[in-house]
């Protein structure tokens, strides 16, 4: 059957049935919190010229393999094309200035004892963030820093994310304090800039399904998830708040972006904008 019998050219979106759709929406929302159900477009848009270049002619015998066979290179590919994995050092810089001046001082003074924090960035996409955090607990913990155990967990779905996440090799926007650049970055030939050894293993990274129980040895302190619930229906979201809760200590906090909240029956308290507390 010739590939492109049924788009009417090699670059024109592949058609979906009703049923196929469906059958496709229902899977990634069970499976992953993902809400297809009004992505249509965007589903045949993204994933046609990837299905083609696998060899399948038609979505319906890309789906029923996925469904049936449910390998991880096809389910990875879905998951990378149809999420963004779009991120940047000093994303939501207010947030991150009420996390330096409110909350690392709060969490810093309750461990005092076993100078041990528990840090989560849920969704960490290309790593941006968890190294971000990391810049902001050195800057804060100055030459003490050695003597606390500061690791951050950094999560995330998607295989793809997380390599470039590893690599630590970054474009850096004008917004990076000239200062960073000197303390937590080495310079690359390319214009593109590393972040230093110290920095890259503060933070470990392990695929996770925000779907899955939440099993980690320790609750946390903070955890973060921006940016990730925008793909969930309310009911998928409810669940994953809940999850989180039971996953931070008393006093713990969560912050999510400025373009989500949280339901009114939310067990956290609202602190400030996007910012909240066990």
């Amino acid at each position: 059957m010739d590939k492109n019998n049924e788009t009417g050219g090699a670059f024109s979106p592949m058609t979906i049935s009703e049923k196929d759709f469906k059958r496709m929406a229902q899977f990634m929302q069970s499976t992953y919190g993902i809400d297809l159900t009004q992505k249509r477009q965007l589903v045949t848009g993204r994933l046609s010229p990837a299905i083609r270049k696998l060899g399948y002619t038609s979505f319906s015998d890309f789906v029923n393999h996925v469904l049936e066979k449910k390998e991880n290179d096809e389910i990875t590919l879905i998951l990378n094309k149809l999420t963004t994995n779009y991120t940047f050092f000093m994303r939501e810089q207010e947030h991150l200035d009420y996390f330096t001046k409110n909350i690392i001082p709060e969490i810093v003074h309750r461990h005092q004892r076993d100078k041990s924090l528990a840090i989560w960035s849920a969704g960490c996409s290309s790593g941006e963030e968890p190294y971000n955090l990391t810049m902001l607990l050195y800057d804060y913990l100055g030459p003490q820093a050695k003597q606390w155990d500061t690791k951050l967990l950094a999560t995330d779905i998607s295989a793809q994310a997380l390599a470039k996440a590893q690599k630590g090799i970054y474009t850096l926007p004008d917004t990076i304090p000239q200062e960073w650049k000197r303390k937590y970055f080495t310079a690359r030939p390319d214009g593109t800039h590393a972040v230093t050894p110290e920095v890259r293993n503060n933070v470990i990274f392990k695929t996770f399904n925000l779907m899955d129980p939440i099993r980690f040895r320790r609750k946390f302190d903070v955890i973060f998830c921006r940016n990730v619930m925008i793909y969930f229906d309310q009911p998928t979201k409810d669940a994953l708040v809940r999850r989180f809760y039971d996953a931070t200590v008393p006093g713990g906090y969560l912050l999510i972006s400025y373009s989500e909240n949280l339901s009114q029956n939310s067990p956290y308290r609202r602190l400030a904008t996007a910012t909240f507390q066990k």
